[in-house]
């Protein structure tokens, strides 16, 4: 499986999405391609157990001499630039994520688990489970924000931080009154 994953990133090197194949993959692995449909049944499932292996290399933010505003900021940051300097694998795995596959549903449930569980990892004790889940929702929004935006997945990440402070810094006057909506920042949309 470690080849097949290995020869889907190094295809996506020389190749976007739209013509990548479980079969060119399974070719790049020297595997048949019944072996390489035997562990993922589409090329989105593929892509997803791509994502999944980097969401689980990713460091786990969990130091206590760091507040929580900190260890989040950096969680959700090492979490968004994962894949940002590859930028073909970047596109692949935001569509096979959001694809209409049944095979992907398995990837798909595994990352949501990384993701929540590496955000409530970094929140520490005492924090609710729906500040854990409205976090979970802005970084996949801000992932899916990150394909539309002039500067990416860099600026998204820059722009977690200030999502993360207005949640946990529960509504105050300072953090609310630093707010830059991205909009402004962006500039109009041409």
């Amino acid at each position: 499986m470690c080849k097949l994953l290995d020869a889907a990133v190094e295809e996506l090197v020389h190749a976007p999405y739209g013509e990548l194949t479980v079969r060119s993959v399974a070719a790049r692995a020297g595997v048949s391609p019944s072996t390489a449909y035997t562990y993922f049944p589409s090329k989105d499932a593929l892509i997803g157990e791509v994502y999944l292996r980097f969401m689980r290399d990713a460091e786990i933010f969990t130091d206590v001499n760091m507040t929580t505003i900190e260890r989040v900021t950096a969680q959700l940051r090492e979490m968004a630039l994962l894949i940002a300097d590859k930028p073909r694998l970047a596109n692949a795995c935001t569509s096979a994520l959001m694809a209409d596959d049944a095979g992907a549903n398995e990837a798909r449930t595994k990352i949501a688990w990384e993701i929540s569980r590496r955000i409530t990892a970094a929140l520490g004790p005492g924090h609710s489970p729906a500040v854990a889940e409205f976090l979970h929702m802005a970084f996949t929004g801000a992932l899916v924000h990150a394909r539309s935006t002039v500067g990416g997945y860099t600026q998204v990440a820059e722009r977690l931080e200030c999502a993360v402070s207005l949640v946990l810094a529960s509504g105050s006057a300072s953090s609310q009154s630093d707010f830059v909506p991205f909009s402004v920042l962006s500039g109009p949309a041409t």
